[in-house]
């Protein structure tokens, strides 16, 4: 069945792949539904280990936990990588553009087939957070509880410029003119260098990559930067990563909806927005602004020096902040 998407255009069909752990209770009340990151994938149990998994705040002993990987995405679900059924060939260059709005909608078909009529926890950061932000917006009875890290209302003009200069390195590349799986992957490794940085900060690299004494060439940074454009080398590819932040700038839950404040007055489920001292790419006053327009939410900042990336490390931390906060 055709898949319409927000800006009038179509998907012929599509996949998602997902994952789920544990068991729906009688009450069909434990679902946990997280929302993964940018470059994530459908198992939380990876990326998300200090929360997700086996003796964890979520287990599958307790919970129905599922995560679907997004529309777009490397890791199974519809993507440029995928076969366009109507050209009987990847569509590489002719995907579609995509917005969060098409992967919540892609998310409730999955909801409606698994049969589930009722979130207890949705929770999401970065990208996933403005999924689940936009989901809460659009089925504002769906869910009793809202878990937000490291997110916002709109993608701001300093995210759609760091996005941009990626997709600059991704164009600068001459193979992404050409229709292949591998087309734009070595520009697509500057990309994720440049996307680094706004991940972390001056005070992260001070610490990890630290240069030593007399030392004139060589750094660890440089390792450091090589090496993370080239792992993501071996695990995504380019049309993907273009897509995806294509997505990211869209972001806006004030969208047809009378502007941001209204969007956010829409919420209905109880909401927890956390967010990361030192994060550049979604700085703490995104968050706070969450939290000030949903009606009773709670806003809770971490002190941490691994800036936008603390939402995948500081699991004991947000551990307790959420402990915290379903105490009442």
């Amino acid at each position: 069945m055709p898949f319409k998407l927000e800006n009038g255009d179509f998907l012929p069909e599509i996949e998602l792949a997902y994952t789920t752990y544990g068991h729906l209770n009688e009450k069909k009340d434990n679902v946990i539904w997280a929302c993964h990151a940018f470059t994530g994938n459908a198992n939380p149990a990876d990326w998300w280990s200090g929360l997700i998994g086996e003796k964890r705040l979520y287990n599958p002993h307790e919970h129905f936990i599922i995560c679907a990987n997004i529309l777009g995405s490397h890791y199974g679900s519809t993507n440029p990588l995928s076969i366009n059924p109507d050209k009987s060939e990847p569509y590489y260059h002719d995907f579609p553009f995509l917005t969060n709005r098409d992967v919540v909608n892609s998310f409730e078909l999955l909801r409606v087939e698994l049969g589930i009529e009722k979130i207890n926890t949705l929770l999401g950061g970065s990208l996933g957070g403005q999924h689940a932000l936009e989901w809460s917006i659009m089925r504002p009875d769906l869910f009793q509880k809202l878990i937000l890290f490291s997110t916002n209302a709109y993608h701001s003009p300093w995210g759609i410029a760091f996005n941009e200069s990626q997709r600059m390195a991704i164009e600068a590349d001459p193979s992404w003119r050409e229709s292949h799986a591998k087309a734009g992957i070595e520009g697509m490794k500057i990309a994720r260098s440049i996307a680094l940085l706004s991940y972390r900060n001056y005070q992260t690299y001070n610490r990890t990559q630290s240069r030593d004494e007399g030392q004139i060439d060589f750094f660890r940074a440089n390792t450091y930067q090589n090496y993370q454009g080239e792992k993501l080398q071996r695990r995504f590819n380019a049309f993907s990563y273009w897509t995806l932040s294509k997505m990211f700038d869209s972001h806006d839950v004030g969208r047809g909806r009378m502007g941001t404040k209204e969007a956010l007055s829409m919420v209905k489920a109880d909401t927890l927005v956390i967010g990361i001292t030192s994060d550049l790419l979604f700085p703490p006053e995104e968050q706070k602004y969450i939290a000030e327009h949903v009606s009773g939410a709670t806003f809770v900042e971490i002190d941490s020096t691994y800036g936008h990336d603390g939402f995948l490390i500081e699991f004991e931390a947000m551990r307790n902040a959420i402990k915290e906060w379903e105490k009442g």
